[in-house]
């Protein structure tokens, strides 16, 4: 499976972000599983910024068994990242100044990684203010890029492009309150040719269409399915019907 050709600029796809750090009860875990079955987005991101209760063996094994759909690694760690999985979304964290997340782990494990056979997308991973401080801001110790700061996220993400990566993305964080501004968004989007991907604070189908009509090309939704599993069945509606114009 090429799981990276669902990124693209060629039509929309959706992500279901999944924390392997929520410990829900296995019947739990087992009706979200049928309703991805149901509705099949297109793909599984899989991780958290920290893991005190990793499930991922659990979940991968699952989503395998019933679905099929493509599990891809979204590690806040790279040692975070189970040999089981699909592929692994090679996080560059290039909003902060952290060298550990800009480029120390990518030092420690891409030699393991290469040697996994595990296809790995060089990612530009752009954090934005959504309104609250986030795990991922808390864990990295970077600041987002302030929501009203267009011209730096423009800039940021151009600079991640012309270093060689090979999609961006824009995250408002888990759980933020609001996600990553419209005109953000489409601002990103006119300046660079690689795929944009945007999570972060979408929550119903309402804001995954204007984030699709603002120039995303992947959405991504984690807290929205978590708290509302249900959600997935509209989300997707929207995915297809933004598709079938």
């Amino acid at each position: 499976m090429n799981w990276p050709n669902l990124i693209t600029t060629q039509r929309k796809t959706l992500f279901i972000l999944i924390d392997p750090d929520k410990d829900f009860p296995e019947n739990e875990w087992l009706d979200r599983m049928n309703l991805l079955n149901e509705f099949r987005p297109d793909g599984i991101l899989l991780g958290g910024s920290h893991l005190n209760n990793d499930h991922s063996e659990q979940i991968i094994r699952m989503t395998k068994a019933i679905t099929g759909i493509p599990v891809v690694a979204f590690p806040g760690d790279f040692s975070h990242v189970h040999p089981e999985v699909d592929g692994v979304l090679f996080l560059s964290l290039i909003s902060g100044r952290n060298p550990e997340y800009l480029i120390n782990q990518h030092v420690k494990f891409g030699l393991t990684l290469r040697k996994s056979g595990l296809s790995c997308l060089p990612t530009g991973y752009v954090l934005i203010d959504g309104g609250k401080q986030t795990s991922v801001s808390y864990v990295t110790q970077t600041q987002p890029v302030p929501a009203n700061e267009t011209d730096l996220a423009v800039a940021t993400a151009v600079a991640g492009e012309m270093l060689g990566l090979k999609t961006i993305y824009l995250e408002a964080g888990s759980g933020a309150n609001q996600h990553v501004p419209l005109e953000m968004i489409a601002a990103v989007k006119a300046e660079i040719g690689v795929p944009l991907i945007v999570g972060g604070g979408i929550r119903s189908a309402e804001q995954a269409r204007a984030v699709y009509d603002a120039g995303a090309d992947s959405i991504v939704v984690g807290n929205g399915f978590e708290h509302n599993p249900e959600i997935l069945r509209e989300i997707v509606g929207v995915t297809e019907l933004v598709n079938s114009h």
